[in-house]
């Protein structure tokens, strides 16, 4: 009995372990970027790189933040982009992912495989017919054309989690309701809603995010710079005459911040999103 209890400490001890290392590879290069920002250009091209700054410097998050080019202007962009994107994505993909899953059709299976190759299209495939069809429909070099473009891509991925996950409610809370006289509408309104908000949690923290990080979109359907998210801002640090690349680090830190307090405050919510119903079919 010890001996086990001991081999099962052992694996614990080496499960953590390899957990921490890849953890470290994976973080490393938030540090760097980081650590980059706050270092001086001539720091970041020395012969010996440092992992801590000699003389830590903040001008570059000073320019960035009231400078005469600073991000506040693209940061309120992205977040229009996102925000749109993200209502989009929860309206369409959330009745159709309740649809899928109370009500199965012989062409159920048809539609999730549809969804799924939709994951796989690359973001080139695509550009030019959205080009030519938000140029018929005069959304050029709008936020709602990058925001539609954005939906395309987290609506299939969150009817794939969310089907799962409504699979996995008890159907009899919906008999109840009905019972009691409510619609079909109705329960899923006023029962299945409230009772899923883990899953509407990480359906719009994962729509948000794919949104906020897009660059594609973004440089293709929006001309004008003054109209562009911050992804396609970050362009602006690569002139003729160098690259300011503790600016472009700082930039980056700016940008992923909401990135890291998205995943910080709703993590219970997007765990558990991402895990009810995984092995419900």
């Amino acid at each position: 009995m010890k001996t086990l209890v001991l081999r099962t400490k052992e694996k614990n001890y080496m499960l953590s372990f390899i957990a921490i290392v890849i953890g470290v590879i994976f973080l490393f290069p938030l540090y760097w970027i980081v650590v980059s920002s706050l270092k001086t250009n001539v720091e970041i091209f020395a012969s010996i790189p440092t992992l801590i700054p000699h003389n830590i410097t903040f001008s570059a998050y000073t320019d960035q933040l009231t400078g005469p080019n600073n991000i506040l202007n693209s940061f309120g962009n992205s977040l229009l982009i996102a925000t749109l994107s993200m209502v989009l994505s929860i309206i369409l993909a959330v009745p159709a992912a309740y649809g899928l899953a109370r009500f199965p059709m012989r062409t159920t299976k048809i539609f999730i495989m549809i969804f799924l190759v939709t994951q796989m299209l690359p973001v080139t495939l695509i550009l030019t017919p959205m080009f030519l069809i938000y140029k018929n429909l005069g959304i050029l070099d709008t936020y709602l054309a990058p925001a539609l473009s954005d939906a395309t891509i987290s609506i299939p991925f969150v009817i794939l989690i969310l089907r799962t996950y409504f699979l996995s409610l008890p159907k009899e809370l919906e008999d109840s309701a009905k019972i009691d006289g409510c619609s079909t509408f109705m329960a899923f309104i006023k029962i299945m809603l409230p009772i899923s908000y883990p899953g509407l949690v990480m359906a719009a923290a994962f729509s948000f995010l794919f949104a906020w990080g897009d660059l594609a979109y973004a440089l293709t359907f929006i001309s004008t710079p003054e109209s562009r998210p911050m992804t396609a801002g970050i362009y602006n640090f690569m002139g003729k005459y160098g690259t300011e690349w503790n600016k472009i680090m700082a930039y980056g830190t700016l940008l992923v911040l909401p990135v890291v307090a998205i995943f910080v405050v709703l993590q219970k919510y997007i765990v558990a999103g991402l895990t009810n119903g995984a092995v419900k079919e």
